[in-house]
């Protein structure tokens, strides 16, 4: 498993959710899920959220909201330190197969 594109310097001790910075209760989220899962683990394109965030009972939690909410929030900021790091657009529409920005 990378480390998370979004959360670079955290370690095991210093996780937190990074919506909320709450420590308790926390998933790993994979930002771009279903057949881009892997592509998500391999190259860091997940965060820690608090479980009522992740998949809870949230209304604005992100699986509840795809492509909307925080859960659009999470692909565009994603997207953009991939492209910020030195990929272009394009390669990162190779990966994921569109772009959110």
């Amino acid at each position: 498993m990378s480390k998370s594109i979004l959360q670079p310097d955290m370690t095991k001790r210093e996780r937190k959710c990074y919506l909320t910075g709450e420590t308790g209760n926390l998933h790993k989220h994979h930002i771009y899920p279903g057949s881009n899962r892997a592509i998500s683990d391999k190259h860091g394109f997940w965060v820690w959220l608090v479980e009522r965030l992740h998949n809870g009972n949230d209304p604005a939690a992100v699986h509840n909201n795809p492509n909307d909410g925080y859960d659009l929030l999470l692909k565009q900021q994603c997207q953009r330190a991939y492209e910020e790091q030195g990929h272009s657009r394009e390669a990162f529409m190779k990966l994921i197969g569109r772009s959110y920005l």
